[in-house]
């Protein structure tokens, strides 16, 4: 689960804002359980244990089914998800200014793919599943999922530097998991960054998950399909490469060369040679949890005058 720092999730840090709510999580986590044997490991009464497991219910952290027991029906309670990741607003680069361009993922130059794949609009899927012909189907400019389990999407992206502007960092944000026919939370998958044909460096997405809908998939989109990804900010600046503010490679600004092309050059790969060959899912803004695109931004500074 992806949480943000808005008023939108306060359910959610209500629910863990307890001590016997992290006891119970810390119990489930061990064992699945029925209320009654909830309430003795805790010490507190069933009526009491039930109101935590409601906010917790309510909160998307647990789920609880009823099942015959010894004395009739008896609802067990279990863990709904396995990690919760919160993503704290953006920092702003102040002293740069910024030329920033909003990428549709259907809106490639150049692509390689292989089986299963497919790419998908806010209201269908594009032709047929798993037919790498489909991603030249005119209707691929509006994509709002692709999928693909081995090879590359390729884009090319203005650089709107002008002659009096020193770029200063590239920044690259996007939603991305790996690729497993209807999904696996747990399938991990190399995905390799290039810009302008220097890689950047290789990210492992842990999973294609599932186990919550993402905030903004259509209601249309199967439950047990991917949902959701992972929100990646890659930063190439001056000194080195980054991804989500851990070291990524020692890759540099300069080498990109910005200075001398028109484009940017942005390939997004699985690789047949990458020790882990899972695939390669990237959402757009209507698809996920997260309301945007591929995100292109340019950090520079004005040239002083002499």
């Amino acid at each position: 689960m992806q949480i943000q720092i808005s008023k939108d999730y306060f359910h959610i840090y209500q629910a863990l804002a307890s001590e016997t709510r992290i006891e119970i999580i810390e119990i489930l986590a061990k064992n699945n359980m029925n209320i009654s044997d909830l309430a003795k490991q805790l010490g507190i009464s069933a009526a009491i244990v039930t109101r935590h497991i409601q906010k917790l219910e309510e909160a998307g952290i647990v789920k609880s089914e009823r099942i015959p027991g010894k004395s009739g029906l008896q609802k067990i309670v279990y863990l709904a998800i396995d990690n919760i990741e919160i993503h704290f607003p953006r920092k702003i680069f102040k002293e740069y200014q910024l030329h920033e361009t909003d990428l549709k993922i259907g809106h490639y130059t150049d692509f390689s793919v292989k089986p299963t794949c497919g790419i998908a609009t806010e209201k269908e899927i594009i032709g047929k599943a798993d037919d790498p012909k489909y991603f030249m189907d005119s209707q691929r400019v509006d994509a709002q999922l692709l999928w693909l389990s081995q090879g590359f999407v390729e884009y090319k992206i203005p650089n709107l530097l002008g002659p009096n502007e020193i770029p200063e960092m590239v920044e690259i944000s996007l939603e991305l998991a790996s690729e497993f026919p209807l999904s696996n939370n747990v399938w991990p998958s190399d995905i390799t960054f290039y810009l302008n044909n220097v890689k950047l460096g290789t990210y492992t997405v842990p999973g294609n998950f599932s186990d919550v809908r993402g905030r903004y998939t259509p209601k249309w989109w199967n439950d047990k399909f991917s949902q959701y990804g992972l929100l990646k900010t890659i930063r190439v600046n001056k000194i080195d490469t980054g991804i989500d503010g851990e070291p990524f490679s020692s890759v540099t600004i300069n080498e990109l060369q910005l200075e001398s092309s028109s484009f940017l050059t942005l390939r997004i790969a699985v690789e047949e040679e990458s020790e882990r060959v899972g695939g390669l899912t990237l959402f757009g803004e209507h698809f996920g949890n997260h309301k945007q695109n591929i995100q292109i931004g340019i950090y520079y500074l004005e040239k002083e005058n002499n």
